[in-house]
């Protein structure tokens, strides 16, 4: 029988078919989902911020690394891995990211949304984890599922069809 798991902001979840991973209401945090099509693995990072040293200064304890892109995505890999996931095979996708609110001045620090998209396509890269599929930006809250059973993110959005990735 199938579990529908939560995933919460700052929050990371890992399972295996047949669990469902949501996260709702992403307006400017991502979703990062991990999957591991041969096991059938998966898990979902619901990240708040991208860096964590920003906010919190070098060398500071990290209390939950799912709130940052940069703890967040090397903590998903570990438990991924631990789980017996290999990291070659894994196929990311990433929903969110969008930019809520329109400030005036242009001021880059308030563009959250943006930053962590391009902070998790960076840090992916980083890792050599292949991202398969996005669906980011705009101004537009999303809530995603990711079906373990068969690696479908479903993107809701309002008053929107729903959105395969």
């Amino acid at each position: 029988m199938a579990e529908l798991i939560r995933v919460g902001m700052s929050e990371i979840a890992v399972s295996r078919s047949p669990d469902v991973l949501v996260a709702i209401g992403l307006g400017s945090c991502v979703g990062v989902c991990f999957y591991d099509p041969v096991l059938k693995y998966g898990g979902m990072a619901h990240v708040m911020l991208p860096d964590s040293a920003q906010i919190l200064g070098t060398g500071a304890e990290i209390t939950k690394p799912g709130k940052f892109v940069d703890t967040a995505l090397p903590e998903m890999l570990k438990k991924m891995t631990e789980m017996g996931a290999l990291a070659s095979r894994l196929e990311v996708k990433i929903v969110g990211g969008a930019q809520m609110f329109n400030f005036n001045g242009g001021n880059d620090k308030l563009q959250i949304g943006p930053r962590n998209v391009e902070a998790i396509e960076k840090m992916l890269e980083k890792m050599n984890l292949k991202l398969v599929a996005k669906n980011t930006g705009g101004n537009h809250g999303r809530s995603v599922r990711f079906d373990l059973a068969t690696g479908t993110v479903t993107v809701k959005m309002l008053n929107s069809p729903d959105i395969i990735i």
